[in-house]
């Protein structure tokens, strides 16, 4: 038996446990968890060697296990138990956002949870910890920015206008810009902040790790009532803001299974073909970001439609074998 399937048992006895008031006996914890007593009285019993006060009982002649009333209430702040443990445990996840005020806060948090986990407790989720592991990649480093980070939530926070110095990428420039910051965007490893800004009149998306100077102001702003950052978003199929565009891709039969066990776009529909192949349809703000999306599937995918986005692909594609037929382009040191 894998050691995951075992701790992920012993869990979901523990959480049936601390939520029942006249305890379970093995076999509805066996019937609930779809294996046998003997399974849950090895387990019950592990559990018990750890640490945790479980105990058993005679009621109506059957034995009926239950956790002391001591371990479900002596928690001084408003979270149960098993609250408590999924939520120190979440903390793996949390990496992805290190050296920035959240990741700091959360740690703060964490360590508070520590303090309150009895140690036997503890010790089980080090154990169940050896089981998971969250990977993060690619995500961008905020080591250098986190008074940046800091400042825009205040501001949001706050309805205060900034005012910045933002580096363009596409346009290798810097422009100095005043934005009304409406909400701070995190999106595939990445903080945005989404505001008005005053150079171009619009709504627009702004790397943080871009903002290569920021000024806070005392200059108050009204964010439309009407503002729904999952709407402005929606059409996107990443973070670029771009007119509508209805696009079909053909993708092999080879791959039909990877393209439809994920949501990629809130508008996706998928049309089956009788040789196994599907054809994906969306209608997504701009082609650039669904340009390179395509592309990363090689040739199980071909751009049916708009025949703009085909040709731009095509001319891609052009490019990256006359790269290749050059031979290297640089020397290896």
């Amino acid at each position: 038996m894998a050691r995951g399937d075992q701790l992920a048992r012993q869990w979901k006895i523990i959480q049936t446990l601390l939520s029942s008031r006249r305890g379970k006996s093995a076999s509805e914890l066996a019937e609930a968890l779809g294996c046998h007593s003997r399974t849950i009285y090895r387990d019950l019993e592990a559990l018990q060697d750890a640490g945790f006060p479980i105990y058993t009982d005679r009621v109506e002649g059957k034995s009926r296990w239950s956790l002391l009333e001591t371990a479900k209430k002596n928690i001084p702040i408003p979270f149960n138990l098993a609250e408590l443990m999924a939520l120190y445990f979440s903390r793996g996840m949390m990496k992805i956002l290190k050296d920035t005020v959240f990741y700091d806060s959360l740690q703060s948090l964490f360590d508070k949870i520590k303090a309150t986990l009895a140690p036997e407790y503890l010790s089980y989720l080090e154990r169940i910890e050896t089981s998971l592991e969250v990977g993060s990649k690619p995500y961008k480093p905020y080591h250098m920015i986190p008074d940046i980070i800091d400042q825009i939530s205040e501001a949001a926070v706050q309805k205060r206008y900034i005012e910045m110095v933002y580096y363009t990428m596409s346009r290798k420039k810097e422009t100095r810009r005043k934005v009304a910051p409406y909400k701070i965007w995190f999106f595939d490893g990445s903080f945005y902040l989404i505001g008005n800004c005053g150079l171009r009149q619009d709504i627009r998306i702004f790397a943080l790790d871009r903002i290569k100077h920021l000024e806070s102001t005392d200059e108050a702003f009204e964010m439309p009532a009407d503002f729904n950052i999952d709407e402005f978003m929606r059409s996107s199929f990443g973070v670029f803001q771009g007119e509508p565009v209805k696009v079909k891709i053909w993708f092999a039969s080879e791959v039909v299974g990877y393209i439809r066990e994920k949501i990629w776009h809130a508008t996706q529909q998928f049309t089956p073909q009788d040789d196994g192949s599907i054809i994906f349809e969306a209608e997504v703000a701009g082609t650039d970001e669904i340009k390179y999306w395509i592309m990363s599937w090689g040739s199980k995918a071909v751009v049916v439609s708009p025949d703009s986005l085909r040709e731009e692909i095509q001319a891609e594609a052009a490019m990256l074998l006359k790269n290749y037929k050059k031979g290297p382009l640089f020397k290896l040191v």
